[in-house]
């Protein structure tokens, strides 16, 4: 079974309508090789539903990223999405600022040692931002060539 038919499934479950709409979207996040902005998310849904507005969008990718379907990641231009990576076991991410990138880190650089007072955290993440080394070798051919 594909990704889509098993987060519709697990939309069922939860009682969730099962409309073209999210079906789109989902199969949207599938074959993505990034991450995508809500803009670009809503203009990819307007070509095939051109009645549906951008509150409507936003609210389903709330809808996915509380069911863990998506991961939302903060970058410099704004907020951007991405289906959930498939590692079940807790870890964050390294991820490339040019070609997006996105690598596993698979220890956690945070224990319980790290919290101050009684406060108790119930959800956490770290993402590592910098430049993979393909972009960090194109870079520097790009750098040596104007040079010369």
């Amino acid at each position: 079974m594909g990704a889509t038919e098993d987060i519709m499934q697990r939309m069922s479950r939860k009682g969730l309508r099962i409309t073209e709409q999210r079906r789109t979207m989902v199969k949207l996040f599938e074959a993505a090789a990034g991450y995508l902005t809500p803009k670009e998310v809503y203009e990819h849904m307007q070509q095939g539903y051109s009645g549906l507005s951008f509150d409507t969008v936003y609210r389903n990718l709330r809808l996915l990223l509380d069911m863990d379907v998506v991961e939302q990641v903060m970058f410099e231009d704004g907020v951007k999405f991405k289906l959930s990576c498939e590692e079940e076991h807790h870890h964050h991410h390294m991820i490339c600022l040019q070609c997006e990138k996105t690598l596993p880190i698979r220890f956690c650089p945070m224990s319980e040692t790290d919290v101050p007072g009684d406060f108790e955290v119930v959800k956490h993440k770290f993402e590592v931002f910098g430049y993979c080394g393909e972009c960090k070798e194109a870079a520097a051919k790009s750098t040596s060539m104007q040079e010369a």
